[in-house]
C-alpha cells in the first residue's frame, strides 16, 4: 500500500473508531432507565444474539472464508469481551456508574503495558504521555472520592480483559477477516451472556420504547461497532486504539448535557479537554514518533 493511501486508510481507521466511541457515549443516556426494566445481563444476551442474527442475515457466508486460526482467534476475542461485559455489570452492582466508569477506562493504561508485555512493543515516551493525561482526564470526568473494594476490583479486571481484547484484536484482525471475525465474536459474547443469566429466566422489553433502545444498541453499537473496532484495529496499533477510545466518556457527558439536560460542570470541560488532547497528541504526532508498535502476529 502507497504511503498517502496508508495515511488515509489510517485516518479513515481513527475516525471509525471516533465514532464508536461515540456511539458507546450515546448509550449512557439513551438506556438510563431501561435496566430499571431489565436486569442487565438479560439486556446484554438479547443484545448480542439479535446483532448475530442481524450480522449472519447481512453475511451469510463470512463465517465459511475464516480459516481455522482466524476462527480460534475469533473465538477468544469473543470470550474476553464477553467476560469482560459480566465482570463490569457485577462491579456497577457494588460501585458507584462514576466510579464504574473511571476504573473500566483504565483499560487505556493497560493497553499498553500489555502490548508491551505480550507483543514486544516499544511504547514511545509521547504515547506514555498521552495514555497518563487520558487517564488523569478520566479521573476528572468521572471521579469524587475513590476507595478499592470488591466492585472496583472486579471492574478492574474487566479493564484489563478489555485491553486484551483491544491487544489481541490489534496483533490478529485483518480488513479482509473483519466481518467474519466479528460475526464470531459476537455470537461467543451472546454464547457467555446467555449462559451467564440463563439460570434463572431470560426478562424481555415489554415496551416499544425500550426495543427500540435494544435494536439500537444490537445493530449499531453491536454490530457496526465491533464491526468497525475489528476493521479499524487491522490497520491502527493497539494503544493508538485505546486512547482513541477513552473518548467514550467525553461523549457520555456531551450526550447528557445535549439530550439530558445536565449542567456543563467545570470538571467536564477540564477532564473532558484533557482526554481530547490525549487523542490529538497521538493523532498529530508524527507516526514514527508515536507508532513503535508491531500491529500483528501470528499464533
Amino acid at each position: 500500500m502507497q504511503p498517502e493511501q496508508t495515511r488515509r486508510t489510517s485516518l479513515l481507521a481513527a475516525l471509525a473508531l471516533l465514532a464508536l466511541a461515540a456511539c458507546w457515549g450515546s448509550t449512557f443516556f439513551m438506556i438510563k432507565d431501561l435496566l430499571d426494566r431489565v436486569p442487565t445481563l438479560d439486556f446484554l444476551a438479547v443484545r448480542f444474539a439479535i446483532a448475530s442474527v442481524v450480522l449472519l442475515v447481512v453475511a451469510p457466508k463470512a463465517l465459511g472464508r475464516l480459516s481455522p486460526v482466524v476462527r480460534r482467534h475469533a473465538l477468544v476475542l469473543g470470550l474476553l469481551y464477553g467476560v469482560a461485559q459480566i465482570l463490569q455489570t457485577a462491579g456497577l452492582a457494588h460501585t458507584p456508574a462514576s466510579i464504574s466508569g473511571f476504573v473500566t477506562g483504565l483499560y487505556v493504561v493497560c493497553t499498553p503495558l500489555l502490548a508491551a508485555a505480550i507483543l514486544r512493543t516499544r511504547i514511545p515516551p509521547i504515547t506514555w504521555a498521552a495514555v497518563a493525561l487520558a487517564t488523569v482526564g478520566l479521573g476528572v470526568l468521572a471521579l469524587n472520592g475513590f476507595s478499592i473494594g470488591y466492585g472496583e476490583a472486579i471492574t478492574l479486571a474487566s479493564a484489563v480483559l478489555y485491553a486484551l481484547h483491544i491487544v489481541g484484536l490489534g496483533a490478529w484482525s485483518t480488513a479482509q477477516d473483519a466481518v467474519g471475525m466479528t460475526i464470531l465474536q459476537i455470537m461467543v459474547i451472546a454464547v457467555v451472556c446467555t449462559a451467564a443469566t440463563a439460570h434463572d429466566g431470560i426478562v424481555l422489553p415489554d415496551r416499544a420504547a425500550d426495543w427500540w433502545s435494544v435494536v439500537y444498541m444490537a445493530v449499531v453499537v453491536g454490530a457496526l461497532g465491533l464491526l468497525g473496532q475489528t476493521w479499524a484495529q487491522a490497520h491502527l496499533p493497539p494503544t493508538r486504539s485505546a486512547i482513541i477510545m477513552s473518548m467514550e466518556p467525553v461523549f457520555a457527558s456531551f450526550f447528557a448535557v445535549w439530550l439530558g439536560g445536565e449542567d456543563v460542570t467545570t470538571r467536564l470541560l477540564v477532564g473532558g479537554a484533557m482526554v481530547l488532547v490525549a487523542m490529538l497528541t497521538v493523532e498529530l504526532a508524527p507516526r514514527r514518533v508515536v507508532e513503535g508498535e508491531v500491529t500483528h502476529i501470528a499464533v
